[in-house]
């Protein structure tokens, strides 16, 4: 919801970094797999009950995110980067509610489980409205720079990384706000099923 007006000032704090990082021959793609296998490390982390670590861990992932994207930038986005950013992305995500599950399954079990429905109907209505509209050639005037068709929503990144350090630091309130977040998912799911309805119309020019 919130994503489009905070890019300008990510992009301004990575910036200096990126161009560090450019000028050493650091390519985009490595610091997308470096920041994924961060963040994948919040997994076990989780699961052992190490929520300040699981904590940082997650928040150098969302770094490395930012700065993979800046280097794109510099050096030219190239499709394979754009299609690890955003599967390695879903992984990622898919990983905070399981290690939470893992950590108290009497407590989180069900609640993971109903975030994780949530984020696959976030997840399929995201990918299959920009497989859709790049086929007709449809941009983004929000995400113009992006390697695809990115449509927003109640639930997105920004969104999703507040509620992943929420879990953290309460994690004995992870079945609440877990729920709660499910629902906002099935909102987001459920708007963007409606504008496909109206963007893809077979008789809309």
């Amino acid at each position: 919801m919130i994503d489009a007006r905070l890019l300008p000032l990510q992009r301004r704090l990575t910036l200096p970094v990126a161009q560090a990082l450019y000028h050493r021959g650091v390519q985009a793609d490595h610091i997308t797999l470096t920041g994924f296998m961060i963040g994948m490390a919040a997994l076990p982390a989780l699961a052992m009950g190490q929520f300040t670590l699981a904590l940082l861990l997650i928040l150098l992932n969302r770094t490395f995110d930012g700065l993979d994207g800046a280097v794109a930038r510099l050096s030219g986005p190239t499709d394979r980067g754009a299609f690890l950013d955003i599967a390695l992305d879903f992984l990622f995500y898919a990983s905070v509610p399981l290690g939470f599950a893992l950590a108290d399954p009497a407590q989180n079990a069900l609640p993971a489980a109903v975030l994780l429905a949530g984020f696959m109907g976030t997840g399929a209505s995201f990918l299959a409205y920009a497989v859709i509209a790049a086929k007709r050639g449809m941009q983004s005037t929000d995400y113009p720079q992006k390697g695809f068709y990115y449509l927003g929503g109640l639930t997105e990144g920004a969104e999703t990384i507040a509620i992943f350090i929420a879990f953290c630091l309460f994690p004995a309130a992870f079945p609440l706000l877990a729920m709660i977040f499910a629902a906002a998912c099935a909102i987001t799911t459920l708007t963007r099923l409606i504008a496909a309805w109206g963007a893809f119309d077979p008789n809309s020019k």
